[in-house]
Formats: C-alpha cells, structure tokens, sequence
C-alpha cells in the first residue's frame, strides 16, 4: 500500500432504490438506484472535499457489489482494501419519496456480505496508511465479528497515534435492546478522539439533558472534542478548553434528512483534518449538513470544495 490516504472508514455499503413519486412503496414503481449507507456517505464527502480517503467492506460477488464498488471508484474513493465473497449477498434498501417529515425505509440486509466482515479482514498496511479514522455504531450492530472489526479498528489507530472519529448513528431496530445498544456505544466513546451525537442520540445514550452535560460526560471518558448536533440551531461544542453554540445554516426547504448527520461529520472532519479552529470546523459541519437536507438523495448534497465555499460565502 504505497498511497497515503488522509481518512479510512468501514461499514456496509448497500444498493439503495429511492421512490421516484410518493405513496406507499408497495404501490410505487418507479425508482432510482444510488449508493447508500451512512460509511460510504462520508468517504464520499471527504472525497469530494479533495482528501484521500479509503472505504472497507466486504461485498456479494454480485451486481450490487459491481455497482458499490463502480460508484465508490466514481468517487476517487480508495477500494483496494474491499473483499469479495461468493457465499453471502450484498445488502440493499428502499426508501419513499415523502413531501415532508422523514421517509420510510425498509433494508434488505440480513446475513449480508459486510455483515461477515471479519479480523481476517483487517489490512493493518491499509489501515497504518491513513492519518485519521471514522467509525459509526452501525457496525457494532450488524454481528459480533463486526463488532470485534470496529473495536480491533479504533484501538489499532489510537495506538499509532491516529485520530479516531465516532458518530453514534443509532439504529435501534438493529440491536436486541436498549441497554445492549446504549453500553455498546459508550464503550466505543472511550475509544474515540471526535465524538459526533445529536442531541436526542446523546439524551438516550447518557440520561444526561443537556448539551452541556452530555459533553463533559465524554470529555470525562477520554474524548478530546465533543460536538452536540442540535438540527435547524446549529450545534454545540466542547473540549478542555474551550466551548460554545454554532448557528445552523438556513435552509430553504427540506426535502430529504437522510444524511444530514454524515454531512455534518464530512465538514467536521475535513475542517479538523485541515487544522482549522474547532469553531470553524462545526460551522463547516453546519453547512454541509444544512445542504444534505436539501437534495433527494444520500449523498448528493455533499458538496465540492467549490461548492461548499459558495455556499458558506452568501451567508451573512
């Protein structure tokens, strides 16, 4: 592995169908195909922001997997390190097209291929080559294997001295329960440097109420930069040394939330990555969140570093 890569992550990609119209998904016929999942939404937001990143999974020798591993390369996302099985299929999803609020979506993910993602997986070249590490829960939650991935993942940066992000990402129709999926991601919390809940994610996962009270309680238990997502306001941020609010972004019109956490971390991390002031870095969060809501897809309001300067230019 010669080539040096500014950010790695892992999850499970899927293929994703998205409604052309609204209505019940059983009555709509018409869709779209696009990648999804919360992972690959990030490498590609890093990667359209011009910085080396590297995504790891294990795919379905099958359709699905050519076209996760075509749209990812499509994106000047690094896949050296992606493995391929005939034994298991790649996962996929389907979502409603909705006028507001948050669309339905229903996975077709069980026994998938990235849930077989294994330590015999672990490329630790691949991993050694990349200077900062994000990680959500999701796959904490898809199988005990990957479980023992994301923990092997995050110890293994700390102890060559990387950095390592965590969004929480719950999804709690993946975990047998509430208090199996609270301990498991609080445990993961001591193993990061950047720590990303949304408020509500951070209420359920502490029984702490406010953004201030959630921070310090992961300051406290080893991360050194805790960011609140606070919707529509902004957001909330803390480390040792210093604190405060950052205005959100207006928004014109919402048209699809799904992402809008990944976007908030692409422009986190791009900005820390960059060495810009934590204030700067949540604003960029801030922005590149406010455009995620704004466009139909997962991904498609990930903006250029062209895009994003504008964006955040006509703001006053």
């Amino acid at each position: 592995m010669s080539k040096h890569l500014d950010a790695v992550t892992f999850g499970e990609a899927m293929a994703m169908f998205y409604a052309n119209e609204p209505g019940p998904l059983s009555e709509v016929f018409s869709f779209s195909k696009a990648l999804a999942g919360a992972e690959s939404n990030v490498a590609t937001g890093l990667s359209r922001l011009e910085h080396p990143t590297g995504y790891v999974t294990k795919l379905g020798k099958d359709n699905f997997g050519e076209f996760i591993a075509q749209a990812m390369n499509k994106e000047n996302i690094n896949t050296e390190s992606i493995t391929y099985t005939n034994e298991y299929s790649t996962g996929m999803l389907i979502k409603s097209k909705v006028l507001s609020g948050d669309p339905k979506v229903e996975y077709f993910r069980k026994n998938s291929a990235a849930s077989k993602l294994s330590l015999t997986d672990f490329d630790e070249s691949y991993f050694a080559s990349a200077g900062h590490l994000h990680v959500t829960s999701i796959s904490s939650a898809l199988s005990k294997n990957c479980h023992e991935f994301s923990i092997h993942a995050m110890d293994f940066m700390k102890s060559n001295g990387k950095t390592v992000s965590l969004d929480p990402n719950l999804r709690p129709t993946l975990w047998p329960d509430t208090e199996t999926m609270v301990n498991t991601i609080n445990d993961l919390a001591t193993r990061c440097d950047w720590f990303l809940p949304g408020l509500s994610e951070g209420r359920i996962l502490t029984g702490l109420d406010t953004p201030e009270e959630i921070a310090a309680y992961y300051l406290a238990r080893g991360a050194s930069l805790v960011v609140i997502k606070l919707g529509p306001e902004g957001a909330y941020y803390k480390t040792s040394e210093q604190e405060g609010y950052v205005q959100g972004f207006k928004v014109e019109e919402v048209i699809d939330t799904v992402g809008a956490g990944d976007g908030f971390a692409v422009g986190v991390i791009s900005a820390m990555l960059e060495k810009l002031p934590v204030a700067e870095a949540v604003k960029r969060g801030n922005a590149i969140g406010a455009l995620a809501v704004m466009s139909p897809g997962d991904m498609d309001g990930l903006p250029t570093r062209e895009g994003l300067a504008k964006f955040m230019n006509q703001e006053v």
